[in-house]
């Protein structure tokens, strides 16, 4: 059944991106929050390693048909998990979310797990390894806080900031598409969500 929109908070654009705060309601981030817990399950997180041969801060998993992994072989979308096995469905719940706010007449092939512990953060880069940037790429948060910040089509210049909360979702398309984005930081303690805290971002991404 469609996610029902009727009394969802309207978008705010910044840059480009569409930021709808509070779209999900307590109960549906509570409800989503399991259902993530079902992929973990079948799907660990994992420490991705830079092609540098760092160890990223954030840890990640995936649903769908294809995952995002990163080794010294370099950042690609792979249809299986580090482990060798396939990657779980991407819950009902979270391709509503995807069909409600994405105009794509497309679902989603990859829906990206990231976890944020205390400290972890994710470096300003572009979402570039999909087949067709037509496609949206939407986000939602879960968790304590994160401060968003948004560039340009190039590296350097000047970038804007806000924070995500839990419950928000986060809409990249058009001539935003490309644009540069990143986490710089999470404030601890700012959601309940988590009984351990951290922040958890889903992004949906069409691949092919």
């Amino acid at each position: 059944m469609p996610m029902e929109t009727e009394k969802r908070p309207a978008a705010q654009k910044i840059r480009g991106f569409l930021h709808y705060p509070g779209w999900l309601s307590p109960p549906e981030q509570r409800a989503l929050r399991d259902d993530l817990r079902g992929v973990v399950a079948a799907a660990p997180l994992f420490s991705p390693m830079t092609p540098y041969g760092k160890e990223m801060s954030v840890r990640m998993t995936s649903a769908g048909r294809f995952g995002w992994v990163s080794d010294r072989r370099g950042y690609r979308y792979s249809e299986t998990h580090p482990n060798g096995s396939p990657w779980p469905a991407i819950p009902p719940s979270i391709l509503a979310i995807w069909r409600a706010v994405s105009e794509s007449a497309r679902d989603p092939e990859c829906c990206l797990i990231n976890f944020y512990s205390e400290g972890a953060k994710m470096g300003l880069h572009q979402d570039r390894d999909e087949a067709d940037f037509g496609h949206p790429v939407v986000s939602i948060s879960l968790g304590d806080d994160g401060l968003f910040r948004i560039g340009n089509k190039t590296r350097g210049g000047k970038t804007e900031s806000l924070w995500l909360r839990s419950g928000d979702v986060m809409v990249m398309e058009g001539d935003a598409r490309l644009l540069y984005h990143g986490i710089d930081r999470i404030a601890p303690g700012t959601s309940t969500l988590l009984p351990k805290g951290g922040r958890i971002n889903i992004t949906l991404r069409v691949v092919t």
